[in-house]
């Protein structure tokens, strides 16, 4: 990486400058995602400039979502082709045994794990108890989980299940069983009519930041659906997305 590539007369700063030639070897794959990013000590010599710039250009990359920061082991580009999160159809095969996120991921052909953080009784916050019409502060099963692509964290999510519906079952375990807890709610006799979903945008808290390891500046999409079978909601489920991982594709009908 020649230093004439820098122009010290130029409007721009140095560093973002080097910054630019960096971000433009990531989007031509010469640095592919997961690939290492020269060292500071590489780009001070390269570029013949200081430490403090060498180091300025590298965290404009991660405030852009880019590139991660591993301790002691040097800047990495962040393996983050989006995941195509698909319509509502993607609950159907829980028939096949298979959950909504391995759906997802075995059509966008990406390995993936899933993170038990919390199965157990607990408190249902306020929002949630109104669409599960239930008293707030009510008990009810909460599953919260991590899901991870390529061993990335993408996407938190926190289930909210009415006690009548989960104590006692798989439901209420780490491993729900094939298909997921719908697929045992289906078990039980429920008849699911409808999954509505409310979507938004925004930064996220230092605890969802720290859970999905977001770089700074990252944004989050917020994602609430709440599961309707057999004339109730059954489940409310509240999901932290890195926005940059994912592209939610719907299909609707024209009428």
């Amino acid at each position: 990486m020649p230093s004439s590539r820098i122009d010290p007369a130029s409007d721009r700063s140095v560093y973002r400058q080097i910054a630019d030639i960096l971000r433009g070897k990531i989007e031509s794959r010469e640095l592919p995602p997961g690939g290492q990013l020269p060292s500071e000590s590489s780009i001070v010599a390269d570029y013949e400039v200081s430490r403090v710039t060498a180091r300025r250009a590298l965290s404009v990359l991660v405030t852009e979502g880019l590139v991660t920061a591993e301790h002691g082991r040097g800047w990495f580009v962040r393996r983050q082709p989006p995941v195509r999160r698909l319509s509502s159809d993607r609950f159907a095969r829980r028939k096949e045994g298979k959950a909504a996120f391995t759906v997802d991921m075995e059509a966008n052909k990406r390995a993936f794990a899933v993170d038990v953080l919390y199965i157990g009784r607990g408190a249902v916050p306020a929002g949630a108890a109104e669409k599960l019409g239930l008293d707030a502060d009510a008990e009810v099963i909460i599953r919260r989980r991590r899901y991870l692509a390529e061993g990335q964290p993408i996407e938190y999510a926190t289930s909210y299940i009415p006690l009548d519906i989960a104590d006692g079952t798989p439901i209420a375990e780490p491993n729900s069983g094939p298909g997921g807890i719908y697929a045992r709610m289906e078990d039980q006799g429920f008849v699911f009519e409808r999954y509505d979903e409310e979507i938004t945008a925004r930064m996220p808290s230092e605890e969802e930041a720290r859970i999905l390891t977001l770089p700074v500046a990252t944004p989050v999409l917020h994602l609430v659906r709440t599961a309707v079978a057999s004339g109730r909601p059954v489940e409310v489920c509240d999901t932290v997305m890195d926005a940059a991982a994912f592209v939610l594709f719907y299909s609707l009908p024209a009428r």
